[in-house]
Parts: structure tokens; sequence; C-alpha cells
């Protein structure tokens, strides 16, 4: 599906997961996709029962952040003078920012991430982008979550790795109804957990599935990634039993992507704490929240969002504190985007390209990777890249995920070492 042209400085306050499905050429049929995988909080919690994850296993929080994170707000160059001189009102004062060093500090709402940083559970990568930076929210996230920067593809980097890995939907669980991109294979999918969901598909629904999820020869590459979907669905209820409701309540209106509801990001990572300490036999776990296109009073607005990202990872931490699974579990963040050097007139920052992101855990050698990109060597105003994105997954995929990742990447960069 083409996408239409798009302002890349044009604000998109209301940009969720939703709206990036909606628009995403690798996911047209987001509204077939929301119920093609999905499962009930019982259902999982009966799997951890009879085919727990195996104790040791390595597990992934894949955590996006929607809207362009804005990483020079968020991982400071505070001693640099070019960084005020780009922001003289939107520049965090030496004084006000989280100290890593004598030249970085982090945003003063990250002070849980701070504290894992003293204890050396943090890695910072720096500049992390990927070859001929889009500036649109919906084609960079659309890079990011198939890792495929050359050209479109139609599916996800943890959709391969679930191709190279067996067909149980169960070994990645996106917590929201609306399956991303990233967890679509070619011939397996995720498993998407609404978390207030309370009735599942009885009688004529369920052979609905059945019929949806049967191949087609003349299908096209993107129906037959909705037809996998909608089989994987067929699999897990065969496999799983019948369909029960959850034990969370009903579901408010809105999307996982954010807001003030039941799939907002400290209700999806108490979901995925459940999930753990229930030996559910997932890997990779997929959560979200947006709110980061700050082209406006960004000050403020980033810093709050921030605040609540730092503290729903630190009631998760807290979750599974003393747990033995507790040292198994690493959360990677990313955005699809930093921003522009230059602050706007609106005490905001545009569409940039490079940024930084967190790998974190017990499983984690704590430092920065990757150089620092220069305030002052640019690209028409934006960060150089001194990172390609695919040796941050390279990493995860063999180092974590223990898979080759040649099967799943087209180009594997020299790993960055953030793993211990």
């Amino acid at each position: 599906m083409a996408l239409p042209p798009l302002n890349p400085d044009k604000p998109m306050d209301g940009l969720t997961r939703r709206s990036f499905l909606k628009a995403s050429g690798v996911a047209g049929a987001a509204a077939l996709l929301a119920g093609g995988a999905a499962v009930t909080y019982r259902e999982v919690m009966d799997r951890g029962a009879a085919t727990p994850l195996p104790q040791g296993s390595p597990i992934l929080v894949l955590l996006t952040m929607y809207g362009g994170n804005d990483s020079l707000n968020t991982v400071i160059p505070y001693a640099d003078a070019a960084y005020h001189d780009a922001r003289p009102e939107l520049a965090y004062r030496p004084e006000e920012v989280l100290r890593l060093d004598d030249a970085m500090g982090l945003n003063p709402g990250l002070k849980g991430v701070e504290q894992l940083w003293r204890q050396k559970k943090v890695a910072i990568v720096r500049g992390v982008g990927y070859p001929r930076p889009d500036r649109s929210h919906f084609r960079s996230m659309d890079i990011w979550q198939t890792a495929s920067p050359e050209r479109p593809v139609t599916s996800g980097w943890i959709g391969r790795w679930l191709d190279a890995n067996g067909d149980d939907p169960l070994r990645a669980l996106n917590i929201g109804e609306v399956l991303p991109p990233v967890g679509v294979g070619t011939r397996a999918t995720a498993a998407a957990l609404s978390i207030g969901e309370r009735n599942g598909r009885t009688g004529g629904a369920a052979g609905a599935l059945a019929a949806f999820g049967a191949a087609d020869p003349a299908d096209g590459p993107a129906v037959r990634m909705v037809r996998a979907s909608y089989a994987a669905q067929v699999h897990c209820e065969r496999t799983l039993g019948g369909v029960v409701g959850s034990e969370r309540g009903e579901e408010q209106e809105g999307d996982s992507g954010g807001g003030a509801n039941r799939n907002a990001l400290p209700d999806q990572l108490d979901m995925v704490a459940r999930c753990i300490k229930a030996d559910v036999p997932t890997t990779v776990y997929l959560v979200s929240v947006s709110g980061f296109d700050t082209h406006a009073r960004e000050k403020d607005a980033q810093t709050g969002r921030l605040t609540d990202v730092d503290k729903a990872l630190t009631a998760f931490r807290s979750a599974l504190a003393g747990h033995p699974r507790e040292k198994d579990v690493v959360v990677t963040a990313y955005s699809e985007f930093g921003r522009r050097v230059k602050a706007n007139a609106s005490d905001g920052t545009d569409h940039g390209t490079a940024g930084a992101l967190f790998v974190m855990g017990d499983r984690v050698k704590g430092g920065c990777y990757g150089e620092q990109p220069s305030l002052t060597d640019l690209d028409d105003g934006d960060l150089k890249s001194t990172t390609d994105f695919r040796g941050v997954y390279g990493e995860l995929l063999h180092g974590l995920l223990r898979t080759d990742p040649a099967r799943v990447l087209d180009r594997v960069p020299e790993p960055l070492g953030f793993l211990v």
C-alpha cells in the first residue's frame, strides 16, 4: 500500500500504534490483524502450567516509544556548548540533569534508569539509525520494525525470528490486541493478548477464523501475512483449549500505544511480569507507549512522558525482584527517530534522524556504546548516524535469543558488546 506524501515536520500528536498500523505499507490490514492471533489471560496462564519456559531462558521485552523521542533531551550532552547554542530555551542546564559522567546526563524524569546505570545494568547505544533516513513517522517505524531500510518487506524482524524457531505463536506475545508488523513473519505470527478481554470466540466465529486462515495460491504477500495471523489463532485455540475471560475486567476505549486506558504501559508491563512469573513459554514480549512527538512545549511534555515510562519500568523490575527469572529479562527501548538538533520556534523539536536507545537488565554490560554524533557536523540539520540499528538487533538475536542473525537480518554489523 503506497503511503500518502507526508510533511515530516507536521505535528503528529495523536500518533499511536493503531494509527501507525493503519498507514503502514506492511500492515495495511491492521483491523484484521487485531483478531488474528488473539489469546486470553487464562490461556497463557494454562500454557505456563502445562509447558513452562525452561529455567534460565533469556527473555526480551521490546518497548516501542512511538512519536520520535528526542534523544538529545533524553541522553543529554550537557557539557557541549553546541547543545546549548542550538536550544537556548529547550536545553537542560548542567545542574538539571542526572549526571552520568563529566559530559553526559539523563533527563530528570529517568531516575529509575539512572539507578540502574549506577548498578551497571543499562547500556546506552548512541547515534543509532539506518542508511538514507526517512523523517516520516510511518516509514521510519516501518523500517525499524521490519529491519529492512533498503527495501520494503512484509515481515517484521521478530516475525522472521519466529519463522526460524518453530510455529508456536506464544514464543512472542504482544500485549495489546493490535499486532504490530514487528511480530508478523512469513510463516509464523506472534500471539496478541488484550488485557481487558473477557469474551472469546465460539461457534461460527471459530469456523470463520479457520476459513480466513486457509491458504490460497492467488494471495499476494499482504493477504498471506493476514492469513498467517488467522492460522496462528486457530493453532492457539486448538492447542490451548476453550476460550475464557480475563480476570482483568472490561477494556476501556483507546489503543495500547498510550493514554489513560487499561493497555497503558504500566498495565502492559504488569501483564508481562505476571506472565514471566507464571513461566509462560514466551521469549519475546512486545509493549509500547506513545506521546513523543514533541513539536511544541517539549520540555515539560517529554519529561512527563519519560517520567511515566521510568515509573512503569521501575514497577516492572520491582514486580520481578527476588524472582528466579529476574536476571533473565532484558528490556530494549527505542523510537523511530530522534529530533533535529536545533529547537523550533515553539520550544519543541521537529523530526530528525539518529537517536539513542536503551538496553537494560542483569544480562547487560552497562555503559555507552556507539560513537556520540557531532552536534556541529550535521547532515541538513540532522545528526549523522554512527550505529546501524541492525547491529543492536543482531546482538540481541545472537547473544540473547540464540539465533543466527543472518537468518533474520539482511545485514549483520559487528556486535557492539553490550550483553554479558
